[in-house]
């Protein structure tokens, strides 16, 4: 039996080694911004389980977004569009439902945890899950077009999925902050504000990258160097300013 199964050693390894490749940029980012909160360190088994639940995150926005699309068609490859229905796509199916799903697991989950009572948690908590449903989206992509598509996604994809967090996590530390203080309102709108943009943010991103023309390019790369600047110093700066809830 042993000799059948001397030939299948190979493709093992090369599916280990593409597995590695689709979650390293993540995980470098992840140790980042780990490394960023100096105050009070999150548990392990927390931080886990959240990268667990971005991945059921993605196959939940694969279920959410195909039944998305018999209301909004998704654009096709070589066919003219309008950048109206390109952008109600991947804004009001795409970005909407990605967003909402990586959001609405982590709140159920960490909302009312008692490590979460330091303002930045909020920042590492959407990260954490955001990365986690971009590795598990990375893996599918490594495995459907190959290893060649790891260091662009890993410029462009997993830094987006990245910034879209920081954004949101931004506003959900703050309104962990009014919730405590017995501002309900106030904190139910700091968690709106914090989806619209970042599924804004994520919407714009899209359209921009699946637009083949010298303008959406330019606007493209705008963004991408708006995400890199957004993402850094917003972690950066909230580490440095970070407070109990």
């Amino acid at each position: 039996m042993i000799f059948f199964a001397l030939p299948f050693v190979p493709v093992m390894e090369i599916a280990l080694f593409y597995a590695l490749m689709a979650v390293l940029p993540a995980a470098l980012l992840l140790r980042y911004v780990y490394s960023q909160d100096s105050v009070e360190k999150e548990p392990a088994g927390l931080l886990i389980r959240l990268l667990f639940l971005g991945a059921l995150a993605g196959f939940l926005s694969m279920i959410l977004e195909s039944i998305g699309g018999l209301f909004i068609s998704a654009p096709q490859d070589g066919v003219p569009d309008t950048l109206a229905h390109v952008f109600s796509y991947y804004f009001l199916v795409v970005a909407c439902v990605e967003e909402g799903t990586k959001y609405l697991l982590m709140g159920i989950r960490t909302w009312h945890d008692p490590a979460f009572n330091y303002r930045f948690d909020g920042i590492v908590y959407s990260v954490f899950v955001s990365l986690g449903f971009a590795a598990m989206e990375n893996i599918l992509y490594v495995a459907h077009y190959g290893i060649s598509v790891v260091i662009t996604r890993a410029i462009l994809s997993i830094p987006g999925h990245m910034a879209f967090s920081v954004l949101f996590g931004l506003f959900y530390g703050r309104a962990k902050l009014a919730s405590d203080r017995g501002n309900a309102v106030g904190a139910g709108i700091l968690i709106a504000i914090g989806y619209l943009l970042a599924a804004l943010l994520h919407g714009i991103y899209d359209t921009c990258a699946s637009i083949s023309s010298t303008k959406s390019s330019l606007v493209f790369l705008a963004v991408i160097v708006v995400i890199y600047l957004l993402c850094f110093l917003v972690v950066r700066k909230e580490a440095r300013s970070d407070r109990a809830v």
